[in-house]
């Protein structure tokens, strides 16, 4: 057989390389821009993986990654095989799940509300209300949570007292602490998702409704048959993303938040290397988890993306 010719393929490569370097020149300022952000992300996200291998290494900090012996897979052997981490990872799983089903939609019926407000004053009011403690860190947030519900002097307990019940001890209790994790994390970030979902209802084209108007269509099937399906394409994207997202339960948030009496129920993997790493100075084991939690959350996002491109035609990519 006579070998294809590849010219053609050849010379299409070179006419897309003179195009950059036509597009270079034009726009040159920028490209230039460009040069922190990927040498932010070369820096801070591409060098650090070579760290990777310290999972695969009896770590030494005194003999250094090249020094320190290879096991192979005797960490993940040992995590897997850990019934501490099997806790840890119900845990994170449960307590995202409950992020998921119980905070995921609700920034999308604020937004659908406050746009059918008319009183744009109130409106902008309501949304700086909602979306300024996301601006406040959670030690900000955990100090003011603990105050409000303290059993000495807290003014929920206080409450609590007066109409007849007992003092509960939000923070000490086993049974009540995930969902203090679940108000607290609501009550931050509920506002900055809301803004989003916000931002996405201005694209929804006004005709739309005033058509429906037309055709006698009331608001609430207005909001069936217009917003909500104009919102799919962004209500997907932050599903995979929170998908990807489903092993970070929230650590900053819990490391602040949370003490011994309740390690049972809300240390997640985000705490357990935390404490694994620089608690026990295990730094090989640590790594071996944060290296299945990424892998986890890629298989996540990869599914993800595929099930929606397959099924509504809609995807990252």
């Amino acid at each position: 057989m006579k070998p294809v010719d590849t010219g053609v393929s050849v010379a299409a490569k070179r006419s897309k390389s003179r195009r950059l370097l036509v597009d270079i020149r034009k726009d040159w300022d920028l490209y230039l821009a460009l040069i922190p952000g990927i040498a932010f992300l070369i820096l801070f996200k591409y060098t650090p993986m070579y760290g990777i291998v310290i999972a695969f290494k009896d770590f030494n900090i005194f003999d250094g990654m090249a020094a320190s012996p290879w096991v192979g897979f005797k960490h993940f052997d040992k995590l897997f095989g850990s019934e501490s981490f099997l806790n840890v990872f119900k845990n994170t799983l449960i307590i995202s799940l409950y992020k998921i089903v119980f905070l995921f939609p609700l920034p999308i019926v604020i937004a659908v509300l406050l746009n059918e407000l008319k009183n744009m004053a109130f409106k902008k009011g309501i949304q700086t209300l909602i979306y300024l403690p996301h601006f406040l860190s959670w030690v900000i947030v955990s100090g003011l949570f603990i105050d409000l519900l303290s059993t000495n002097g807290g003014i929920v307990n206080k409450m609590i007292v007066n109409l007849g019940g007992e003092p509960i001890r939000f923070f000490l209790d086993s049974e009540i602490f995930r969902s203090v994790l679940i108000t607290t994390a609501g009550w931050k970030e509920t506002g900055w998702s809301t803004i989003v979902y916000l931002a996405a209802l201005t694209s929804i084209d006004p005709q739309l409704y005033e058509a429906a108007k037309i055709d006698g269509a009331s608001r609430w099937k207005q909001t069936i048959h217009i917003t909500l399906p104009g919102l799919v394409p962004i209500i997907m994207l932050m599903f995979i993303l929170r998908l990807g997202n489903i092993l970070e339960a929230g650590t900053e948030q819990i490391l602040v938040m949370y003490n011994p009496s309740v390690y049972n129920v809300s240390d997640v993997i985000g705490t357990y290397v935390y404490r694994m790493g620089l608690g026990n100075q295990d730094y090989s084991f640590s790594t071996a988890v944060g290296l299945f939690d990424s892998v986890v959350a890629l298989i996540l996002i990869l599914s993800g993306n595929y099930l929606s491109r397959r099924y509504l035609k809609l995807g990252m990519w």
